[in-house]
């Protein structure tokens, strides 16, 4: 039995060939490559041939009993989309300029996986079921030691971690901005969109906030990566689009963004433009690498924003949005709640000691929740993926 793990990518990607409860892992990869024969200390032995460019570095990975290697790698979970990798990288080089013995060749190691939400690219996350849908392949390999961290988008992240996880850090947060796209750059305002434009987007907090400002537009799923999204606009199947203007300056692509929609036209999502790396809450090397990454201005209002999210018990069949920003030495946070079709829209806005904040973001959520009304959130538990849809593009 072969299982391999292959990225397009330059990076470093295990690939695990099992024979007699030996492994043997492959590092620094790039394929189209030979494997020349493995011998082991069985009876068995692969020997795999396919055309090679450069000589492989080979690490066995003894069993128990064997001893182990002398360098244990770091090694960094990730997706494999453009912009996860840069994140990844990002991470990576962190690492090495707090740690310089990260920077020896094999000290670091990113491995890349697919998730459910990268897979499935023709339904929208709502339908998908929402929570950990970029998260949950990465929390499995975290748990079972096949990597030590995992680099995230925060907005990704449920607001709970499987047991014997914690995410201690935030890297220094992007603009949370959302950009707005237009197909020839003549609009730069939602306000300005013709009626009855396509918007191409994948989320219901942009559609509810879209709608209530113009209900004749029509929302259509847009899923996939920011060049997959920006090459559908650019083929005329939409109008605009929205994205994260955080990603893009990630990818040196901020010059596309026709404008960068301030808080009042668009509130961003929870965790919007904010890194998080996870690991192991036992692994004491890992927690050390981390606590050195860690912004505390970026996780104090995260944390902020998370607490609002989880007081509402947010899913993705249910328009959430909310931000806290540091001003003055105070936290000023503000969210909202709406119906997918933008045709009723609760705001809140709170402020506190930085200390406080994840009280500061659970009470504006229970605030909220509160004004809304139990038959709200009983109607959006009890509606369908195919209803909520109905009610944006009818």
């Amino acid at each position: 039995q072969k299982t391999f793990l292959f990225s397009q990518e330059q990076i470093t990607v295990p690939v695990h060939f099992k024979s007699d409860d030996k492994y043997f892992y492959f590092e620094n990869m790039m394929f189209n490559f030979l494997c020349s024969a493995l011998l082991v200390a069985s009876a068995q032995a692969f020997a795999p041939s396919v055309n090679v460019e450069r000589p492989q570095t080979v690490r066995y990975m003894a069993d128990e009993e064997a001893a182990p290697s002398a360098v244990k790698p770091l090694r960094i979970g990730t997706r494999g989309s453009p912009l996860a990798l840069a994140q990844a990288y990002e991470t990576r080089k962190r690492l090495i300029a707090n740690f310089p013995e990260l920077e020896a060749e094999g000290a670091i190691e990113i491995c890349v996986m697919k998730t459910q939400g990268d897979m499935i690219l023709d339904k929208s996350l709502m339908e998908l079921g929402g929570k950990g849908l970029f998260t949950k392949e990465l929390d499995v390999a975290l748990l079972a030691d096949e990597v030590d961290i995992c680099v995230h988008s925060m907005k990704d992240v449920p607001t709970w971690l499987p047991e014997g996880t914690i995410l201690p850090c935030n890297l220094p947060r992007e603009e949370s901005n959302d950009a707005f796209i237009y197909k020839d750059g003549s609009v730069k305002r939602i306000e300005d969109l013709p009626d009855h434009s396509v918007i191409g987007t994948a989320s219901l907090r942009r559609q509810a906030q879209l709608m209530a400002k113009n209900p004749t537009l029509k929302c259509v799923n847009f899923r996939g990566n920011v060049q997959t999204r920006l090459r559908k606009l650019d083929d005329g199947v939409v109008d605009a689009t929205l994205l994260a203007i955080a990603g893009l300056k990630r990818m040196n692509m901020d010059g596309c963004a026709t404008s960068v929609l301030e808080w009042s036209e668009m509130l961003p999502a929870v965790a919007q433009g904010a890194i998080g790396i996870q690991c192991r809450s036992d692994d004491e090397l890992s927690l050390k690498y981390l606590a050195a990454l860690n912004h505390p201005e970026t996780k104090t209002c995260v944390d902020c924003e998370r607490a609002f999210l989880e007081a509402l018990d947010g899913n993705c069949k249910t328009p959430i949005a909310g931000q806290a920003r540091i001003v003055d030495g105070e936290v000023l946070f503000k969210g909202l709640i709406a119906m997918p079709n933008g045709s009723e829209l609760f705001e809140t806005e709170a402020k506190g000691a930085p200390e406080d904040a994840k009280e500061i973001g659970l009470k504006a959520g229970q605030e909220l929740k509160e004004r809304v009304g139990d038959k709200f959130f009983e109607m959006m538990v009890e509606m369908s993926p195919q209803q909520v849809l109905g009610q944006i593009t009818k």
